[in-house]
């Protein structure tokens, strides 16, 4: 691993360990985004949430393999975001699916979805990798 040194500080050990608990994803079709989730990943969604003290907020948790979990959220008034790619914030979310084979069957599926953005691939750091969009078109790569 390379460090940076102007990176180092002098930091106090941790007594606890962290992992992300889940990730947050603002939507203008909490339904049709649930649904992808499901049909591409085989994810369980739980009952829709519908807030009593914050009217038109509603949400979904999406749970893939009891591990990753994806909150989706919806609100009155959202603005779609910029597909330029040319600001800042997340650039992609990146799943391992296990191998190539399932790299393969889900790039093919997208492919016929028209929502495959990038074909399977080996990139130059070494990875085989497709690069699909979600229905907002946030992009995630699928990584063996």
């Amino acid at each position: 691993m390379i460090v940076c040194p102007a990176l180092v500080v002098n930091v106090p050990a941790r007594r606890f360990t962290m992992k992300i608990a889940h990730i947050a994803l603002w939507t203008q079709q909490l339904d049709v985004q649930a649904r992808f989730w499901v049909d591409f990943f085989a994810a369980s969604i739980n009952e829709k949430y519908l807030s009593q003290t914050n009217p038109g907020f509603a949400s979904y948790f999406v749970t893939i393999d009891d591990e990753v979990v994806i909150e989706l959220m919806t609100k009155p008034g959202l603005q779609q975001a910029s597909a330029d790619n040319n600001h800042t914030g997340w650039a992609h979310l990146a799943l391992s699916v296990g191998g190539a084979e399932q790299v393969d069957a889900i790039a093919q599926r997208a492919g016929a979805a028209g929502i495959l953005i990038s074909p399977p691939r080996t990139t130059g750091d070494g990875y085989y990798e497709a690069v699909i969009a979600d229905p907002d078109g946030n992009l995630i790569e699928i990584v063996a």
